[in-house]
């Protein structure tokens, strides 16, 4: 196994200067350098633009090179060199995360899912931290989701469509919530399918439950979260990862949602004033209100329990490289609001 320097190592420069810049994990305690929220960074991205260099240029400058280079893209140059110093704790951490089967996947790497990279643009976090399958990250699929209480018929339409997704071989994607989500995460992997949930909090506690660790043996699942591992929850933090949820499926299905509140209702309403994928909603006379005000929205009826598929299939991801510089942007892991 790499020791912990050695997997720094293998981590390309510009991925290296994200994590550095852009989330918490290499954070001494009582360090006041915050990372850097979105606009913080579109300032730097572009100064770095004009002159023609990449993030991982920043690697090893002192603050005086720092300060000339970025100038007033950044309120304290001396708060970035700091920032960018902790490469020895970053090694550390990361080692540390894992042994735990956690990984960091930015903007700069093949990796990072182009949905969101093409989606989402300014608003697609720079920094996610997996566990699990991977390539799952990539693969699409039939985006469940709905409200957290959920009386039995709704349950019952939520697992149908999930093992219906499983049965036609195409991943579920939650976002690991009680309610609809697990009810729907639960059924695809009973079906023998395959999972990809959006976490609204770190993945370090969700990781011990005994049911998610055997999925993610099998290589049926993937936890993912734009937030620190260690996060705890916070309704923001919902708020911020249900964008994340509509960008990686090819088309989504909405079990239950309130009117005009909650975290599904402003999920849908960003997902269907966007496009980012078809949005279906469950039709039927018991449905909640919000159902029916989202299909006046614009939203497709589903009145079957089958997952539907998308009117436009997806194009094949791009082939061009991964750029963090083609995305003049990087979010606090911690928060996907500037300054959270």
């Amino acid at each position: 196994m790499m020791d912990a320097m050695d997997a720094l190592a293998a981590m390309a420069d510009d991925a290296r200067a994200i994590l550095l810049l852009c989330s918490s994990i290499a954070a001494r305690r009582g360090d006041d350098a915050r990372p850097l929220g979105p606009a913080g960074w579109a300032m730097v991205a572009q100064q770095l633009a004009r002159v023609g260099l990449a993030p991982g240029s920043l690697l090893g400058l002192d603050e005086a090179a720092l300060a000339q280079l970025l100038g007033d893209a950044v309120p304290s140059a001396e708060a970035v060199a700091r920032q960018l110093s902790r490469t020895g704790q970053l090694a550390i951490e990361l080692d540390r995360l894992a042994m735990r089967g956690i990984s960091a996947v930015t903007l700069a790497d093949d990796a990072y899912p182009w949905r969101l990279r093409d989606r989402l643009g300014p608003k697609a976090p720079p920094v996610l931290f997996t566990a699990g399958e991977r390539s799952l990250l990539n693969a699409g699929g039939v985006a469940i989701v709905g409200s957290r209480d959920i009386d039995a018929v709704g349950e019952s339409f939520a697992a149908d469509v999930a093992a219906s997704a499983a049965g036609s071989g195409r991943a579920v994607i939650s976002g690991g919530a009680r309610g609809v989500d697990q009810t729907a995460m639960r059924a695809a992997l009973a079906a023998g399918g395959t999972v990809l949930g959006l976490l609204p909090e770190g993945i370090e506690r969700r990781i011990r439950e005994p049911e998610t660790r055997q999925a993610l043996t099998d290589g049926q699942a993937l936890l993912a979260s734009p937030y620190h591992p260690g996060a705890g929850f916070t309704a923001g933090a919902a708020m911020g990862r249900n964008k994340l949820i509509y960008a990686l499926a090819d088309v989504a299905v909405i079990v239950a949602s309130a009117a005009r509140t909650g975290g599904t209702w402003a999920g849908a309403e960003d997902a269907l004033n966007a496009g980012w994928v078809p949005v279906f909603v469950r039709a039927a006379e018991d449905a909640p209100e919000g159902n029916r005000l989202l299909l006046r929205m614009g939203a497709h009826p589903l009145e079957a329990p089958d997952a539907p598929d998308a009117p436009h299939p997806s194009a094949a991801a791009p082939t061009r490289p991964a750029a963090a510089l083609e995305a003049p942007f990087v979010q606090d892991s911690l928060g996907l609001d500037d300054g959270a």
